[in-house]
């Protein structure tokens, strides 16, 4: 009895040390793997020492707030998705549209992911799709997976029914003022996405 009595005690403190090896932000199940009892987190989280951003997801409360939560969470609770789509123009700031939900690639078949937040939408890609042009970027120590500008504007295009054409070109507009245009990068990911044919007389009208 005595010893599971220390074993709460000094739990916390070990619970802390793997936190800021961790970067500040851990999962329930990292704990529980890395021998940290949940009540650990539980008193931690009641004492003001770390938050819950999401369900099974802490970080430390010292820490700045979190700069895109909704992309931060999204990256930890499913490491597998890619932020795509209207997600990834606001990403990249070649679109005024403001995003309801973060949008997500995952494989065709893949299992549906349990989120009670962020709200998330998902779009299933084939694997060549799915592969093709990820990014990785380091948004408050978190790795967060998110196609290229270009990737993302071929898949605007092959869901341009479900965006709207006023979308998609308001997008392909702001990519061409604010960013490098990549012709050869475009029409890559276009025939990737099969959608060369589609995109070829835009592409032409706007250089």
């Amino acid at each position: 009895m005595m010893k599971d009595k220390i074993a709460d005690i000094t739990a916390p403190s070990v619970a802390m040390r793997l936190l800021k090896k961790k970067g500040g932000l851990i999962r329930t199940a990292e704990a529980i793997s890395a021998g940290i009892h949940p009540r650990s987190l539980y008193y931690l989280r009641d004492s003001g020492f770390i938050e819950q951003i999401s369900r099974g997801v802490y970080r430390l409360s010292e820490q700045e707030p979190i700069g895109n939560p909704d992309l931060v969470i999204v990256a930890v609770r499913i490491p597998k998705a890619v932020i795509c789509l209207v997600s990834a123009l606001a990403f990249h700031e070649i679109s005024t549209q403001i995003p309801h939900t973060v949008e997500i690639a995952l494989a065709t078949g893949a299992e549906s992911p349990l989120i009670d937040y962020p709200p998330i939408s998902i779009h299933r890609f084939s694997s060549s799709s799915l592969m093709a042009g990820i990014e990785e970027h380091l948004i408050d120590g978190v790795t967060v997976r998110v196609y290229s500008a270009e990737k993302t504007l071929a898949d605007c295009f092959k869901f341009r029914n479900k965006l709207g054409m006023d979308v998609v070109l308001e997008a392909l507009r702001l990519y061409k003022t604010r960013m490098k245009f990549n012709i050869e990068e475009l029409l890559k990911y276009a025939r990737i996405c099969r959608v060369e044919n589609v995109m070829k007389p835009y592409l032409e009208a706007i250089v």
